[in-house]
């Protein structure tokens, strides 16, 4: 890997200001020096790397695009390069970011009151304490917004949670887990934070999957779960205030998908200028350069349309087909992108040691959550033809 990307082929980090250039390559060097030489072992052992998180924390990009409330306030452009930048060296530890600080902080960010915000926030910027969201359950995915079957009842001056969320990424160590679910008085969907320890709440880890590793993915049962109405999201009323928090963090997947292709094609790059056959580095083959040039069209249409995206969700003029339209896209190409790597690398792509493995598999998790490629395109479909097909 190199310090200056040959990746970013149309100067993309030229739109930001020095600052932003300079956290840039903060990020860059921590991944590349802190991450890189230990993540495949992580990987293997399906373990996540805790003690990363203080000097993580120390880099300053939780609630990057926040402003206020102790968070950075460094726009939607930066943010998104930052998600590229770590999911360049690794998707699993861009995941855990944008779970924290995109969808749980997100959250309340979008839908919390000012008290709330100004309660959970500032620690969750410093990451003292880390944040988790569930939406998603045992047999309801994409179907959530009709679907949703965890039930909340008011109790006096409390809620009372039941059900079961799946896919949870942070949650078996997460402090505060923002959960979804349906108010059985009026039918819609609300969002209340949930703290570690509260009685009947329980997440127990995720096991054997073959994608996004490193990430601690719960099963959450909620059995009785009491949650005071002081952490009930005070303006979140219904599935639209969620979809709000899913339109930015969609918009930040995009990012990642771009930063896993990157890696993916930085590192085959490597790879077709060290190994030789035929007397010469493969990188001299006319095959090999096409594969190459393939890649990286894909990296950079790619980053050029999410570059693109974060200007209009910072001029406040993003709705979510453009979101979709960027999760649908940059993943997809993504996926082809991977694929191209491994192809190139040959039998060797498929060994972990020459890393492409692992972004081929994490693609895979990528390439579906936060809204599926379908669910996304039926999305930017009813806008541009103002029809409706989800059913």
């Amino acid at each position: 890997m190199t310090t200056a990307p040959d990746a970013d082929f149309y100067a993309l980090e030229s739109l930001l200001d020095h600052s932003g250039r300079e956290l840039l390559l903060r990020v860059r060097e921590f991944m590349e020096k802190s991450v890189q030489p230990i993540i495949n072992g992580y990987w293997i052992r399906e373990e996540f790397p805790h003690e990363l998180i203080p000097a993580m924390a120390r880099l300053g990009v939780a609630g990057l695009s926040y402003d206020g409330y102790g968070c950075p306030g460094g726009g939607n452009l930066l943010d998104g390069m930052v998600a590229m930048e770590i999911a360049r060296i690794d998707a699993s530890m861009a995941t855990f970011l944008g779970v924290h600080s995109g969808l749980a902080m997100g959250s309340i960010y979008l839908c919390g009151s000012q008290e709330q915000k100004e309660r959970w926030l500032p620690a969750m910027a410093r990451m003292e304490k880390i944040g988790a969201f569930g939406l998603t359950e045992p047999d309801v995915g994409s179907g959530a917004a009709r679907g949703l079957t965890t039930t909340a009842r008011r109790d006096g001056d409390a809620w009372v949670l039941d059900g079961q969320k799946k896919w949870i990424g942070n949650a078996t160590f997460a402090d505060y887990v923002v959960i979804w679910a349906r108010d059985v008085a009026d039918g819609q969907v609300k969002g209340f934070v949930v703290e570690q320890g509260t009685p009947g709440f329980s997440a127990s880890k995720m096991r054997d999957k073959i994608a996004l590793r490193v990430v601690q993915n719960a099963y959450i049962s909620l059995e009785g779960v009491r949650v005071p109405e002081a952490n009930r999201l005070q303006r979140a009323e219904s599935f639209r205030d969620t979809a709000a928090v899913l339109r930015l963090t969609r918009a930040g997947v995009a990012w990642q998908a771009v930063g896993c292709a990157r890696g993916a094609y930085e590192h085959a790059l490597a790879y077709a200028g060290q190994r030789e056959q035929f007397g010469r580095p493969i990188a001299g083959f006319q095959l090999v350069q096409d594969l190459l040039v393939r890649m990286l069209a894909n990296v950079t249409a790619s980053a050029c349309l999410c570059a693109r995206l974060s200007q209009l969700q910072q001029a406040g003029t993003a709705e979510d087909h453009h979101s979709a339209l960027a999760k649908a896209f940059c993943t997809v190409r993504m996926r082809e992108t991977v694929g191209y790597a491994r192809e190139l690398l040959g039998g060797n792509g498929i060994l972990l040691e020459n890393q492409v493995g692992r972004f081929v598999a994490d693609a895979e998790a990528i390439y579906s959550y936060e809204g599926t490629r379908e669910i996304n395109t039926l999305i930017v479909g009813r806008a541009i033809t103002g029809i409706g097909a989800f059913v």
